[in-house]
C-alpha cells in the first residue's frame, strides 16, 4: 500500500507514518513503513514534532529526506547550513542532525540515480528501528528549463513552455510590491514577510533584493510567520505578512492567542482567496469563515484597486488592530477616484445605490456580480435594488442594515467562499427575528476538487439569472 493519505501541504509526512507504524506495532504486523520529506518542508514546525516522536518508535520507520536544497523558492533556516555540511561530507559529519535525534542515517550522494537508490533501499528494508535515508538530488533534473529556474518551475502549470511571453501589465501583485517597496524605502521599520511562498503574490528576487533586510522568508512556517509578524508589530516595526488562503489554516492558534488576543497591529495580505477550480488542498474558500470569527481582527475585502491601496495605507499606519485585507482574485479594477473612506470607522459599510424591495451585499471578489445582478433586475422585474459593498466582513453595518427594513423584503449576500460561519450568515442571523427575507450564495462547505468555474458557479447559483429566479420565489 501506498499513497494512503491526501495531503497538498507540506511537512506532515513524518507525523503520518509513525501514527501508521504504531498502528502496525499494536496489530503485530511487520511491514515497512515510509515517509518521504523534501529539505524545504523542514522548515514547518510539524515535521520537527514527527521527528522527534519518530526517533523514539523503536521499531520499522524508514523516513527519505529528498534534500535537493531548495524549497519552493530558497531554503531559509539554521537546519540548513547542517544539511550543506552533510551533502558536502557526502554523510559523514561528525555534527549531524539526524544522528542528534537518535536515527540510525544513511546518505545517498545522487538520489537521481535510480539503481543507487535501490541498493539503498535494500539495506534498510524491514530494519526494525528508525531509519533516516538523506538523498541529495537536483530539483527539475531532466528539464534544462527548471533546473535553471528552481523556483518558477516549482509551480508553474502545463504548457508554459510554448507561450510567448507578453507584455507585462498591472495587477494587485504588482500594486502590491510598487506599495511596499514605496513604503520600506521612506520607513525602515516596514518588513514584508512570507512564508516560503514568495512568487505566489509577486515577490520576485528583484523585490526581495530591493527590499534588503526588510523582507524576511521564514520558510514553510506559517505559525511562526504569523507569531513573529506579532511580535514585530508590538515592538514598533510594521510587518506585512502575504499569505496564500489554503495556507492560512495552518496557524489558526497564532492568529488568535498571539496576534489578535494581544491586539498586534500586523497587515496580513491573504492571497488566492476565492471560490476556484483548484484540486482539494489547494481551495481559497475557507479562510473567510475561519478569520472573520476571530476577535479583535478587522477583516476587510476590497473591490477594486483604489480600495486596496486605501486599506493598505490605513492598516500599515493604525495602531489599534491585526488587520487583514482580502486581495482581490480578479482582474484588477480602478475606479481612477481616490478613496477617502476612514476605515478607523470599524464596519461601515458603503452604500453605492439605493433602490426598493432588494438589497444587494456584494463582497470583495463578488461585488461586480452584485452590479450585474442589480442590472439584472431593472431589466427583469422593473424596479432598482439597492448596492451595497460591506467592506468589512468581521462585523455588520447594524445601523444600515436595520434602515433597510423600512422599505425591502429581501436582502441578498454574496461572498467568494463557504457560507457556513461567513459574513452572510451574521446578515442572517441579524434579521432572524423579522420579516425579512435573506439569501445567502456562496459556496458549500465541501472539498471541490478540479471542477470548472462554470460549473461551480452553477451549482451554487452564483449567477444573475439563477438569483433572479430565487427572488421572484421570495415575493
Amino acid at each position: 500500500m501506498h499513497d494512503t493519505f491526501k495531503i497538498g501541504h507540506t511537512s506532515t509526512s513524518v507525523s503520518l507514518a509513525v501514527g501508521v507504524a504504531k498502528a502496525r506495532d499494536l496489530a503485530g504486523r511487520k511491514e515497512n513503513v515510509i515517509a518521504l520529506i523534501g529539505d524545504g518542508s523542514l522548515s514547518g514546525g510539524e515535521a520537527y514534532e514527527g521527528l522527534n516522536n519518530a526517533a523514539i518508535l523503536n521499531s520499522n520507520i524508514i523516513i527519505i529526506v529528498n534534500d535537493n536544497d531548495m524549497s519552493i523558492a530558497i531554503n531559509q533556516g539554521g537546519l540548513y547550513s547542517n544539511l550543506k555540511l552533510l551533502r558536502d561530507t557526502n554523510g559523514t559529519a561528525e555534527l549531524n542532525f539526524f544522528k542528534s535525534l537518535g536515527f540510525d542515517y544513511h546518505y545517498v550522494s545522487d538520489g537521481n540515480n535510480v539503481k543507487m537508490l535501490i541498493e539503498k533501499f535494500k539495506e534498510v528494508k524491514d530494519i526494525n528501528k528508525p531509519v533516516i535515508v538523506h538523498i541529495k538530488t537536483l530539483k527539475g533534473k531532466g528539464l534544462p528549463q527548471a533546473e535553471n529556474n528552481k523556483e518558477k518551475f516549482h509551480w508553474t502549470m502545463p504548457g508554459i513552455l510554448n507561450e510567448t511571453q507578453s507584455t507585462p501589465t498591472e495587477n494587485y501583485y504588482s500594486i502590491t510590491t510598487d506599495f511596499i517597496l514605496q513604503k520600506a524605502q521612506k520607513d525602515k521599520s516596514i518588513v514584508a514577510i512570507t512564508p516560503a511562498t514568495p512568487g505566489a503574490y509577486g515577490f520576485t528576487q528583484d523585490f526581495r533584493d530591493k527590499m534588503g533586510t526588510q523582507f524576511v522568508d521564514v520558510g514553510i512556517a506559517e505559525e511562526h510567520a504569523i507569531a513573529y509578524a506579532s511580535a514585530l508589530a508590538k515592538n514598533g516595526a510594521k510587518p506585512i505578512l502575504a499569505i496564500m488562503s489554503s495556507f492560512v489554516q495552518r496557524t489558526y492558534d497564532q492568529l488568535s492567542q498571539d496576534l489578535c488576543l494581544n491586539k498586534s497591529p500586523a497587515t496580513i495580505l491573504l492571497f488566492w482567496g476565492a471560490i476556484s477550480e483548484a484540486d482539494a488542498t489547494h481551495l481559497g474558500i475557507f479562510d473567510m469563515s475561519m478569520m472573520c470569527n476571530i476577535p479583535n481582527l478587522v477583516c476587510l475585502a476590497p473591490t477594486n484597486k483604489e480600495e486596496y491601496l486605501a486599506m493598505l495605507e490605513w492598516s500599515t499606519e493604525q495602531t489599534e488592530h491585526p488587520v487583514v485585507i482580502r486581495v482581490p482574485f480578479i482582474p484588477i479594477k480602478a475606479t481612477n477616484q481616490e478613496d477617502n473612506t476612514d476605515y478607523s470607522k470599524i464596519n461601515k459599510s458603503k452604500l453605492v445605490s439605493s433602490g426598493e424591495k432588494v438589497a444587494i451585499l456584494g463582497l470583495g471578489n463578488f461585488f461586480e456580480l452584485a452590479q450585474n445582478l442589480t442590472t439584472k433586475i431593472k431589466e427583469t422585474l422593473g424596479f432598482n435594488a439597492t448596492l451595497i459593498n460591506p467592506i468589512y466582513y468581521s462585523g455588520l453595518d447594524k445601523e444600515l442594515l436595520e434602515t433597510l427594513k423600512n422599505n425591502h423584503k429581501v436582502v441578498i449576500t454574496l461572498e467568494d467562499g463557504i457560507l457556513e460561519g461567513g459574513f452572510g450568515q451574521k446578515v442572517a442571523s441579524f434579521y432572524g427575528n423579522s420579516d425579512m427575507k435573506v439569501l445567502n450564495y456562496g459556496a458549500e462547505k465541501a472539498f471541490t476538487d478540479r471542477e470548472s468555474l462554470d460549473e461551480l458557479y452553477t451549482k451554487f447559483r452564483l449567477k444573475t439569472d439563477l438569483i433572479v429566479e430565487d427572488i421572484k420565489k421570495s415575493f
